[in-house]
């Protein structure tokens, strides 16, 4: 993948009490300011971010399978304590997008929760953008994710939701960045100040926000510093999977049961 890296890639190393990933530099986020985030977690570490868009299922990014998390935290600031705002709730099922083949295109998956998350105070759903549209360049958006603080190899975790601004960038330009690696039918990019923050690696899954809208899912940046200015981040863009997550889920809401997903796998896109 040369010079650039799926954003899980700092997940892989031993896990501790923390987070191996998440935005560097940016600031503390209010405390559940942001009660759709959740924590994807392998055995108590965190490992992946992700959003709660129904009570029983979490929209993240499919690369997040490289370390399989088996339990999704809500209600979460601190991901170190056991809050009393936090409900953690077993994964039941991983249902990544039928053309994700391991690398950057179709980094899309959905976690269906074993029970339905209890929507209060501290946990509540995100309603994805209605239809497929063009997003325009320079919209202000943001980002959000626990853990890594600095880009360097051995950067503490932050063990608080940290969030940062970032601006959508033109499609041309990241295509130029990412060659082959960039498709913009599927994808956003964005591009950022080094001072005010930014993303970086492992803060896979967590989403792009932009006017209170999840419009992407965090994908790939570049592997050698990923807070370095001259390389956009790159995301999944979700309203180009608006079919597949209503035929998964039967339905962008609560308005019904999800589908038997043995005719999900036929299901292409152009």
């Amino acid at each position: 993948m040369n010079t650039y890296c799926i954003a899980i890639v700092l997940c892989l190393v031993p896990l501790s009490g923390g987070s191996n990933s998440g935005i560097v530099g940016g600031k503390i986020a209010e405390p559940h300011s942001r009660k759709y985030m959740a924590s994807l977690q392998f055995y108590g570490n965190h490992v992946c971010g992700g959003f709660l868009i129904r009570d029983n299922f979490v929209l993240t990014a499919a690369h997040c399978t490289s370390i399989l998390p088996n339990t999704v935290v809500l209600g979460a600031h601190d991901i170190t304590k056991k809050e009393k705002s936090q409900q953690r709730i077993k994964v039941e099922e991983h249902i990544q997008h039928p053309n994700f083949r391991g690398e950057f295109d179709f980094d899309i998956m959905l976690l269906k929760l074993k029970q339905k998350a209890k929507l209060n105070d501290f946990v509540q759903t995100i309603d994805l953008p209605q239809k497929d549209k063009t997003i325009k360049a320079h919209k202000a958006c943001s980002v959000a994710g626990w853990g890594k603080l600095h880009p360097s190899k051995n950067s503490p975790a932050s063990d608080v939701l940290r969030e940062a601004e970032e601006k959508i960038q033109f499609n041309f330009e990241c295509k130029t960045i990412y060659k082959e690696h960039f498709h913009a039918e599927h994808m956003i990019c964005t591009k950022f100040d080094k001072n005010g923050g930014s993303l970086c690696q492992g803060d896979s899954g967590g989403p792009l926000i932009c006017k209170n809208k999840p419009l992407g899912i965090t994908a790939f940046t570049n592997s050698s510093d990923c807070s370095n200015p001259k390389y956009p981040h790159a995301f999944t863009k979700i309203s180009s999977f608006l079919p597949w997550i209503k035929k998964v889920m039967g339905g962008l809401g609560n308005e019904s049961k999800p589908l038997d997903r043995k005719d999900d796998l036929s299901l292409h896109f152009n």
